[in-house]
């Protein structure tokens, strides 16, 4: 309830309204879990961003997948990120096994949950997208079967960029992709995954990451 509280009355609104949000092929995005949904990361918005874009009846199943070492690094920040937002921490101190490193998101997906991931790894310059790191490959090895769907997100790097906490009105843009299948050799999934993010990108007709 506080979940679904925290997102009606504070998320949407401000995403909607202050913002501004054009969303291109809504109907891609996952009806029902297990779904992986992957994006470009260049500011905290992105992951609320993400979760306004499916309906009040799925919330409780949007797992976003997030730092441990930056969402619980403190009791508040901690419980917060865990019984509101909902995430899924990963860790990013090299401490874990690559085998390991993903058995809470693989976890979720077993209970029909849906990811939300930024395979960047951090947030990046506003409005320059890096090439996707090949850890998402681990993860959807071990979950061959559920559907991957690339999202492109522009403009939220201008209204909240790295390093900054005051919101810029921007009018923003979202791009769904078509869902991807897994396959066993690396470099073409994420070769595929790439060109995707590509397409996607090219898209909007935006001029070269202003």
């Amino acid at each position: 309830m506080l979940k679904l509280l925290f997102f009606q009355l504070v998320v949407r609104p401000i995403v909607l309204v202050v913002l501004g949000l054009n969303v291109r092929h809504r109907q891609r995005l996952p009806a029902a879990g297990p779904a992986i949904v992957v994006a470009n990361h260049n500011s905290h918005l992105d992951t609320l961003v993400l979760m306004t874009l499916f309906p009040a009846r799925m919330l409780s199943r949007l797992r976003p997948v997030a730092a441990a070492d930056y969402f619980l690094r403190n009791r508040l920040v901690a419980w917060f990120s865990r019984n509101v937002i909902g995430i899924v921490p990963v860790d990013r101190s090299g401490s874990t096994d690559r085998d390991r490193l993903f058995d809470g998101a693989t976890a979720v997906l077993r209970q029909d949950d849906v990811l939300l991931l930024f395979p960047e790894g951090s947030r990046g310059e506003p409005e320059r997208m890096s090439r996707f790191r090949s850890g998402l490959y681990h993860l959807c090895s071990a979950n061959p079967h559920v559907p991957l769907v690339p999202v492109f997100l522009h403009g939220l790097g201008k209204a909240l960029p790295r390093g900054e906490a005051l919101l810029v009105p921007f009018f923003c843009d979202v791009f769904v992709g078509e869902p991807l299948s897994y396959s066993r050799d690396r470099d073409e999934f994420m070769q595929r995954l790439n060109e995707a993010m590509r397409v996607l990108s090219a898209e909007g007709e935006f001029p070269s990451w202003d």
